[in-house]
């Protein structure tokens, strides 16, 4: 299922999915299948990774014209943030695509060994934006504000010591984010200033569930920054794949329905230019991943 979370004019944030290249609203589409349903991405999640399948069915039963009632065009509503508000922090995934390892040590203050194991960050959840949103660049913080197109992995049941073989059974979906990133505010090697600022998160601008992405580890993804691409690569190039990060991650720490994990970004940063290039006030940004979608912003310099 394509699935977002959208409001109109008239109403607040409400859960649908895509039917026929129109906005089905997911709790009116419960009440017509006598099924009820809810009006919240994270309480969809948490109704289970199989309940997918028995949607599926249901909407192919059912006749078109029960359709139109419920359904929005989509230039009628507004989309959202897929999860607006996540419980917990983002689980940030760094330097884990082999280029970008490379072009970091370059000109940041990483050493250009492959990492032995998923180096590992968070963004709170206040960094969620949705898509046509504007990420704002503190003039305070930051002079240095840069991109990085990753392709998220939304979890869908509770996990711990999962083993490699196992990872995908606890994928709920896919979606876009963007790790914006102030490359001035690190401190002491920490990232969280630099990675959590305010807007730093744009999502969107759909959840795509697993059963939609035949290979999760052969998508496009790119960066375009004012029309001109910036990354491009694929998700075959990831250093430690969805399964390897799924392992390592619930090693560490329970995963839970609703985790969000970026698993890293390819070459092509600003950081890594020469010259170095930022994002400045009007600049719009696009990130792309295949199968889901692109995301587009616009800096805002405050």
């Amino acid at each position: 299922m394509k699935l977002l979370t959208y409001k109109t004019k008239d109403t607040e944030p409400r859960l649908g999915f895509i039917h026929n290249n129109q906005v089905v609203d997911m709790e009116d589409f419960g009440e017509i299948s006598n099924f009820p349903l809810p009006t919240d991405m994270l309480e969809l999640i948490d109704m289970g990774i199989e309940l997918i399948e028995e949607l599926n069915v249901m909407i192919a039963e059912t006749p078109e014209d029960f359709f139109e009632e419920i359904a929005y065009s989509i230039d009628e509503i507004t989309i959202l943030a897929p999860i607006q508000k996540p419980r917990k922090n983002i689980i940030g995934i760094g330097l884990n695509y082999t280029e970008h390892v490379a072009e970091s040590a370059r000109t940041l203050d990483t050493t250009g060994k492959l990492p032995a194991k998923p180096i590992i960050f968070s963004k709170p959840p206040t960094t969620v934006t949705g898509t046509n949103t504007e990420i704002i660049k503190n003039t305070k913080l930051t002079s240095q504000l840069d991109w990085e197109v990753e392709l998220a992995v939304v979890i869908g049941k509770k996990g711990k010591y999962v083993p490699k073989a196992e990872a995908m059974d606890y994928v709920f979906g896919y979606t876009v984010i963007n790790d914006i990133s102030a490359r001035d505010c690190r401190r002491e090697g920490q990232w969280i200033v630099s990675k959590g600022q305010d807007t730093f998160a744009p999502m969107g601008p759909i959840l795509v569930t697993k059963d939609e992405i035949e290979n999760p580890h052969n998508l496009n993804l790119s960066l375009k920054v004012n029309g001109v691409e910036k990354q491009n690569s694929n998700t075959k190039f990831l250093l430690f794949n969805i399964n390897d990060l799924i392992e390592d991650l619930s090693t560490v720490f329970t995963l839970e329905p609703g985790d969000i994990i970026a698993t890293g970004t390819p070459a092509g940063v600003g950081a890594g230019r020469n010259p170095q290039e930022w994002l400045c006030d009007g600049d719009v940004v696009e990130a792309t991943v295949e199968g889901i979608g692109t995301i587009v912003n616009t800096v805002k310099e405050i």
